[in-house]
This record gives C-alpha cells, structure tokens and sequence, in this order.
C-alpha cells in the first residue's frame, strides 16, 4: 500500500506565508496550551513539529506523532530529541488505553481515510474526562480552498454529530471572521473564489506562495517554532451547530471523553 505524502501541502521552517496564516498557527497552540497543563499529551499529525516544543513547556509529557517520514525527521532535527516521536496512522494509535489526558489533531483531519475509526481511538486513548482539540478550516466559508489531497471537509453541524457519536461531549468555537475589512479585501475576495471555482489555485506550498505574493501583499517567514507573542493572536467565539456557520474561516471543536 502506499503511503500518502502530506509534506507538499504542509506548512514548513522556510515557507512564506501571510501574517494572518501565521496568526491561526499561533493561535492553534496557545489555545491549546490551556488544556495541557500538567497533562500527558499527543499530537497527532504533529507534522515538522512547529507546536510541540510550545506545548512541551506546560504539559508533563507529551509525544507527537504523524504519517509522513520526511516531517517526522524535520521534526526531529526541530527538537533535537527533546520530545518523544513515533509514526503512527490515526486510525491506529500506538499507544495504551487511558495513557493520555489530551489529544491534540490540527488541520488534519480531512486527509484520514477512517474519521470514525480516529475518534474511536482518541476514545480509547484518552483517561476518563480527556479532551480532544480539533481544528480545521471551514467549509462553509465561502472562499474555502479545498485541498486536492483532502478526502471531506467537515461543517460545524458535521463535527458536532462526529463527537457526539463517539461518545464525546462537544463544545464548537469559531475564530477568523471572514467579513472582509476593506475594498481590496473584498475583491481578493471575489478573486478567490473565482479562481476556487476555475480551479485555478496551485495544490502545492510552493505553488500557492506565488499567488499569496500577487494577492495578498507582504509575506512573513514560517518559524521553525512557535513561541509566545510571534503574531496576533485571534479569540475564539462560541458557536452552535444547529445552523450553517459562514462567519468563521476556522472551526475549533473541544470534545470531552466520558
């Protein structure tokens, strides 16, 4: 079988990306270093490690995992065999019942191939009032890109329903306003979503940087690490899931095991 390669459309030391993108990396990880005091943590899809380091510094252990070999050895060169890494399949998690207090899964989880298989092994994972944090981009934005490696996007209702069917109680967040703040940022906008519905937008880190530069203006390097105060940092809104949710760019999702 072969193994997909996520590191094209994954975020890394070196790329160039907007403030605002690096705003929501931030934001990611110091969300959820609230809920990881003292806790024994996973990171699923840690990818080259951008978080751990920030996370490993309020939790009491924490090991971060992810599909891809390449990302994983970034991150371990990152982390200079600070933090305990394993390859791992999220549908298969390697480690004991009950091991783990948090499960942290960010802009992951519409590549796995089993959704319903993953919460099930955050379940079984995860002690008794463990928490699972979910993050991933809306797709009822209007100006959502979706991935050509992605296989579904899930919608603030869908999420709900996900958790709630696992046995997790659910609480949903929503961050990144996506009303346009000026002129120009309405008719990137309409750009956008014109290039979105011609297909138009690269499905590579690289390809997508040209266009950012075009568009978007100034870009700003992505950190080997986050670190507190390196962007803005965006407060979460509570939502509901009983109507779409258009508002957001992002959805959180904290889920609560039994």
């Amino acid at each position: 079988m072969t193994v997909p390669d996520y590191s094209p459309v994954t975020e890394t030391c070196g790329e160039w990306v907007t403030p605002e993108a690096l705003s929501m990396v931030y934001t990611r990880y110091r969300f959820a270093a609230e809920f990881c005091r003292g806790q024994r943590v996973l990171e699923v899809a840690c990818g080259p490690g951008v978080g751990l380091g920030y996370l490993e510094r309020q939790a009491g252990e924490i090991v971060g995992g992810d599909l891809t070999e390449r990302l994983l050895q970034q991150a371990q060169r990152s982390m200079q065999g600070a933090t305990p890494l394993v390859r791992l399949q999220a549908e298969a998690l390697p480690l004991r019942a009950g091991s783990r207090d948090v499960i942290v899964c960010y802009e992951a989880l519409y590549f796995f191939e089993d959704v319903d298989r993953f919460l099930k092994e955050c379940r079984r994972v995860l002690a008794p009032q463990g928490r699972l944090l979910l993050c991933t981009v809306n797709p009822e934005w209007p100006e959502c890109h979706p991935s050509s490696y992605a296989r579904r996007y899930y919608s603030a209702r869908q999420l709900s329903t996900l958790l709630n069917e696992s046995g997790f109680a659910c609480e949903l967040f929503g961050a990144f306003p996506a009303a346009p703040a000026s002129r120009r940022a309405a008719w990137v906008a309409r750009l956008k979503r014109a290039a979105v519905a011609w297909r138009l937008i690269p499905s590579t880190m690289v390809g997508k940087r040209l266009l950012k530069r075009l568009f978007l203006g100034p870009l700003v390097p992505f950190p080997a690490a986050v670190v507190d105060g390196m962007a803005a940092y965006a407060q979460l809104v509570p939502i509901e899931s009983n109507r779409p949710v258009c508002g957001y760019k992002v959805l959180f999702a904290v889920g609560r095991s039994a």
